[in-house]
């Protein structure tokens, strides 16, 4: 069992009118997860793919919001964007390795946008 799949959240809050979803667990770790990061870790295989050389880097997103939080059953939440992008499906395991693990997977973002020519404010190339 991995560290993340035991963790159980307490509480899910939207804040900052969507721009931030403050995810607090169980354990006592709390995290404010920004919708631009969400959005871009999507674990939908829209961005995903089914395999690692499939994954899609998303840019432009720095302005995205949440719209629309939904519990699918007991393990997970779907998230909906401002694009309307709605396909992933956000485990509690996934949220709290995004919270714990944010600088190592955001510098990995900022890494693949520099790489493919892409920025947070453009969804294409520059």
């Amino acid at each position: 069992m991995s560290e993340t799949s035991g963790q159980w959240p307490s509480e899910l809050r939207l804040k900052d009118d969507g721009q931030l979803l403050q995810v607090a667990f169980e354990s006592g770790a709390s995290y404010d997860l920004s919708a631009e990061y969400l959005r871009v870790m999507s674990p939908s295989a829209e961005v995903q793919g089914h395999r690692e050389e499939e994954r899609v880097t998303v840019g432009g997103k720095r302005k995205c919001v949440i719209i629309g939080v939904e519990q699918v059953g007991t393990y997970a939440v779907r998230l909906t964007f401002d694009d309307l992008h709605s396909t992933g499906i956000f485990t509690w395991g996934y949220l709290y390795e995004l919270g714990s693990r944010h600088d190592e997977k955001w510098a990995f973002y900022e890494g693949e946008l520099k790489a493919k020519g892409l920025d947070r404010d453009h969804a294409g190339q520059r």
